[in-house]
C-alpha cells in the first residue's frame, strides 16, 4: 500500500499548481491529508484569500469523512441539508460540500489520503486537484 509522505503530497501540490497555471486560473491552496484526515502538507499561494487553507482541509477531510468526494457531498447536501450542515461543527476540519476535495486510492483501491483545492470555481479546484493526483500514478476514488 502506498502511504502519503512529505514527498509524495509535495508532489501532489506542485502538480496541482502547475495545471492551476497551465489554465489560466485564480491562486489555489492545496491541502493533502493522510487516510486518518491529519494534515500532511498544505501550500497556499500568493493572492488566494486568507480563509482558503481551512476550506481546503475541510473539502478534503470532509471527502474522508463521509467516503465520498466533496462534489458528492454538494449533491447529498441539496438532499439532506440539515444532515450535511450538521456535520461541520463535529468533523476535526469541517465539512465544505462544493466539488475540490477528492479521495486518493492506489492501483489496488485502498484509500491513501484525500486532496482538497480552493480558490476558483469548484470545478476549476476540482479540475486541478485530478491533475495532482494523476501526476503520481495514483487514482481517485469516483
Amino acid at each position: 500500500m502506498v502511504r502519503i509522505t512529505l514527498e509524495l503530497a509535495s508532489k501532489i501540490i506542485t502538480a496541482t499548481l502547475e495545471r492551476r497555471v497551465e489554465l489560466g486560473f485564480k491562486p489555489l491552496c492545496v491541502a493533502v491529508l493522510d487516510p486518518g484526515g491529519h494534515l500532511v502538507a498544505l501550500q497556499r499561494e500568493d493572492g488566494a484569500s486568507t480563509l482558503r487553507p481551512q476550506i481546503a482541509m475541510a473539502k478534503a477531510g470532509g471527502a474522508l469523512a463521509l467516503g465520498v468526494s466533496s462534489r458528492k457531498i454538494a449533491e447529498m447536501a441539496s438532499e439532506r441539508p440539515t444532515f450535511i450542515a450538521s456535520l461541520g461543527p463535529i468533523s476535526p476540519h469541517g465539512v465544505v460540500p462544493a466539488a475540490g476535495g477528492v479521495l486518493i486510492v492506489d492501483a489496488d483501491g485502498q484509500l491513501v489520503g484525500a486532496v482538497g483545492v480552493t480558490g476558483d470555481t469548484s470545478d476549476n479546484d476540482e479540475a486541478c486537484a485530478l491533475a495532482g493526483v494523476a501526476a503520481t500514478g495514483l487514482s481517485v476514488l469516483e
